[in-house]
């Protein structure tokens, strides 16, 4: 497939002085020994898997849609934010998404593979679109109008809501870290079940939350961290995993020298031999921790700005050098104009398309 933007003058513009280090670095763990996206993605991994093949078909629907179709890569569109961050926060920059269809019409004109909202976004509009683009239904959020706010994944929909309108996928959070991560553990773990019964997919936002993280730097991004945070996402069987693209390393370290207390446990070679400083090997740590690459690594595309152009070019090549399967973009899209979310969109998905940006 050609793309029809893509071409190495113009990712290297996006990339500015890092373009010669983010496009020709070798990584240290050696891409032999992952299992990396392809167009023959399904069938080379999951056909070994215990998944009913409801759910290879399901994967390979959602696999085989958008722009990035057959390739092994996703782009994805996410808006889950009304609830996570609050209507108004996340939808006042651009009112035009208070309305649901225009969500997924962004998806579509967009060339997403999927998107992925609300139980209410997309039931309010499954009969008209389900069809036309796959949907994945967000099970849990995190609201913030209580009183004191507090950060707690909670459940608002069920796996058989999002069965009955149409989906071929559900998502989760899981804050691994935080005092309410056993609770949200078990939930998830059932409702992953449930979903692989019926013949959907399933998506882990393995993310890190507890203030014991934030230090010199916030460790919430560390490699380590995050990295065993997607296993234990993938020990769920999490088909795909959602992680924020890690920003240092040695978070086990940082808690410990904080706080004068023995915690978790990991080894000196994840620093020595398994990664260094640069972003391509601790994003392929993560990849590592996604059983090699048999999970999907999807990173996040993080909130809007001045940059986000620049910084979501960025995020997609050190994706996919490390050997992640895609990027998940909401708010840099749905924050903007309509015709320059779509642009974004394409922008991100020429780089999984491009044959100049190799596996590192």
């Amino acid at each position: 497939m050609t793309a029809t933007l893509s071409n190495p003058s113009s990712i290297e513009s996006y990339l500015g002085d890092e373009a010669e280090s983010l496009l020709t670095y070798k990584a240290k763990y050696p891409q032999d020994q992952l299992h990396l996206p392809g167009g023959d993605f399904v069938e080379r991994v999951f056909t070994q898997s215990d998944r009913h093949p409801q759910v290879l078909r399901s994967l390979q629907q959602l696999y085989s849609t958008g722009r990035l179709a057959n390739t092994g890569y996703v782009s994805i569109l996410p808006v889950d934010q009304g609830i996570e961050h609050s209507g108004a926060a996340s939808f006042a920059p651009n009112p035009l998404y208070f309305d649901p269809e225009n969500i997924i019409k962004l998806a579509l004109e967009g060339g997403c593979n999927a998107v992925a909202t609300t139980l209410g976004v997309l039931g309010m509009m499954s009969r008209k679109y389900a069809h036309r683009i796959p949907f994945i239904v967000k099970l849990n959020h995190n609201e913030l109008l209580t009183y004191p706010n507090a950060h707690d994944q909670i459940m608002f929909a069920n796996v058989e809501q999002a069965w009955n309108l149409g989906a071929v996928a559900v998502g989760a959070t899981i804050y691994f870290g935080s005092p309410e991560s056993s609770r949200q553990i078990q939930e998830v773990s059932q409702a992953f079940a449930h979903a692989h019964q019926l013949g959907m997919v399933t998506i882990l936002w393995c993310y890190l939350r507890n203030d014991v993280f934030k230090q010199d730097q916030d460790y919430h991004l560390a490699a380590d961290l995050t990295g065993q945070a997607n296993h234990l996402g993938v020990t769920l069987e999490a088909d795909i995993i959602k992680q924020k693209l890690p920003q240092c390393n040695r978070g086990y370290e940082a808690v410990a020298q904080a706080t004068g207390e023995k915690y978790g446990r990991t080894h000196e070679l994840v620093s020595s031999e398994l990664t260094s400083d640069h972003p391509i090997d601790l994003t392929r740590y993560q990849v590592l921790n996604c059983y090699a690459g048999r999970s999907g690594l999807i990173n996040s595309g993080g909130a809007s700005g001045k940059s986000d152009f620049a910084e979501a070019i960025r995020t997609a090549v050190i994706n996919k050098r490390a050997g992640g399967c895609g990027l998940i973009s909401g708010r840099k899209t749905f924050q903007r104009p309509f015709s320059e979310g779509v642009k974004l969109f394409n922008l991100i998905q020429d780089v999984y398309l491009s044959s100049e940006v190799t596996i590192a």
